[in-house]
């Protein structure tokens, strides 16, 4: 059953004497039981961390807005070893319970489009401030910040904006952290290549906003893998990695290969600038549409990571390709389903 972190002292009650001691001179905090604080661990990256997590021997505590809608995260440790609360990246008093007792944080809380009360500055900027000052509170030995390429305090994209900020933040109260910064993550559950392949179910041409722009997409259990290595590496404290995949594509060719994979040979249709920026007025208003105005700025700038910037592999992790994962992704979408003929769809 999932619980609540409202109240502090009825959260940790029983739960910091299970934490094994730290000895500092080690050089990574985890050890087989400790317990690691994930921030927004029902997410897309955040299912493929506790996992990480979890098979390495931690103590996981998932901390989730609606813990009930993160109960499936518990089949993926062994009993009583991930443990769902609730509590609000918002709220000093549930960050401050969400890290008693904890040996190493994650926060992978981010949204890619405001809505209601979901609002960058709030999440994204002030949020991660907040969890990594509890954190430091709770004297954490590692931590790890989620952000994402093209993450600028100065930037006058609000996305990228607040997530510089967020960064600075959790630096300023955690200099010890590891801020990691990915590319397009792609993996099975992800809104990019799924989204667009059910776009070509529906539609007879697939538009290339900004075609030229290049990705390059990284596989999320990579990502999930350079939280955990990041965390267990004391090369890593206070290091900024940006994370990407093997492939660097265009927008256009990505949408190509969707386009072969599922087997639905969609043409691939540049859009105008003109046309562009008018899907994504429209996508301010309507948040059925592809993208809006701050997500088109962020396609114009691209999503390649910066040369000689560490990542994966001086994290340990060799690059996943995408055609080891992306064709079985596109599967079913094919007409048929999996067992139809589908394009080659090579990534490169």
């Amino acid at each position: 059953m999932a619980q609540d972190i409202g109240s502090a002292s009825g959260y940790t009650a029983g739960m910091t004497d299970l934490t094994p001691p730290h000895d500092p001179e080690q050089g990574s905090p985890l050890a087989d039981g400790s317990l690691v604080t994930v921030i927004g661990g029902a997410g897309f990256i955040g299912r493929y961390v506790v996992e990480a997590l979890a098979r390495a021997g931690c103590r996981v505590r998932v901390v989730s807005r609606h813990a009930d809608s993160a109960l499936f995260l518990k089949p993926l440790g062994g009993l009583g070893q991930i443990q769902v609360v609730s509590g609000d990246i918002r709220s000093d008093a549930d960050m401050a319970a969400a890290f008693a007792g904890a040996v190493a944080g994650v926060n992978l809380v981010g949204i890619l489009a405001e809505s209601g009360k979901q609002r960058f500055a709030d999440l994204q900027a002030e949020g991660a401030g907040r969890a990594a000052r509890a954190a430091a509170a709770a004297g954490v030995k590692a931590y790890v910040q989620v952000s994402a390429i093209g993450a600028d305090a100065r930037s006058p994209i609000a996305y990228a904006r607040s997530k510089g900020e967020g960064e600075a933040q959790v630096l300023a109260a955690l200099p010890l952290a590891t801020i990691l910064r990915p590319s397009l993550v792609a993996g099975p559950e992800d809104q990019f290549f799924n989204r667009f392949a059910g776009m070509a179910r529906l539609a007879p041409a697939l538009p290339a906003i900004c075609g030229d722009s290049k990705f390059q997409p990284v596989y999320v259990r990579d990502v999930a893998d350079a939280v955990l290595a990041a965390l267990q590496s004391p090369e890593a404290r206070g290091r900024i990695y940006e994370l990407g995949g093997p492939d660097v594509l265009s927008f256009t060719r990505i949408l190509t290969m969707i386009s072969e994979l599922t087997g639905l040979d969609r043409p691939v249709v540049p859009l105008s600038d003109f046309t562009s920026g008018l899907l994504a007025k429209m996508g301010d208003i309507l948040p059925f549409m592809p993208m809006n105005s701050d997500q088109l700025a962020m396609l114009k700038l691209g999503n390649v990571c910066a040369p000689g910037t560490p990542g994966l592999s001086e994290l340990g992790i060799t690059p996943t390709p995408l055609s080891a994962f992306v064709p079985d992704m596109m599967a079913r979408f094919r007409p048929g389903g999996r067992f139809a003929k589908s394009g080659e769809g090579q990534a490169a």
